[in-house]
């Protein structure tokens, strides 16, 4: 199956998974996603996860983080820049994503960073998502 847009699936898969409750999701694994799953777990809105084979196929498995009544860690993701629509931001447009308490996730000439850390870097680049 070819998807158009493969961090919009990764992100709906995410949401839907913590909607339902799963403790883990597995998604077709690509170097992009990895580094957003990095991203997710340094920020602590993911607890771990870890690139694994299943049936011949590359994929990553994500394990969902809860607080201590069940609520979820993820609030809300958000996709900005869609393959239809791409969002490029200078280094003095970066913003903050609900008043700090978010990330945005951003792909640059240094790699895929956070917002915070493309500000701190001096770069800017595509936003792909925002995660609070």
């Amino acid at each position: 199956m070819n998807l158009t847009d493969p961090v919009a699936d990764f992100l709906t898969r995410i949401r839907n998974s913590i909607r339902a409750r799963h403790q883990k999701l597995d998604v077709p694994a690509s170097r992009l996603k990895a580094e957003i799953a990095r991203i997710l777990k340094e920020e602590g809105y993911i607890a771990n996860y870890k690139p694994t084979e299943e049936n011949g196929l590359k994929v990553i498995r994500v394990y969902l983080k809860y607080g201590p009544n069940n609520e979820a860690v993820i609030r809300d993701l958000k996709r900005i820049s869609r393959p239809g629509c791409r969002v490029y931001l200078g280094r003095d447009e970066i913003r903050r994503v609900q008043g700090g308490l978010g990330i945005s996730i951003m792909t640059t000439p240094k790699g895929v960073m956070t917002g915070r850390q493309a500000r701190r870097e001096g770069v800017g680049g595509e936003i792909l998502a925002e995660v609070w």
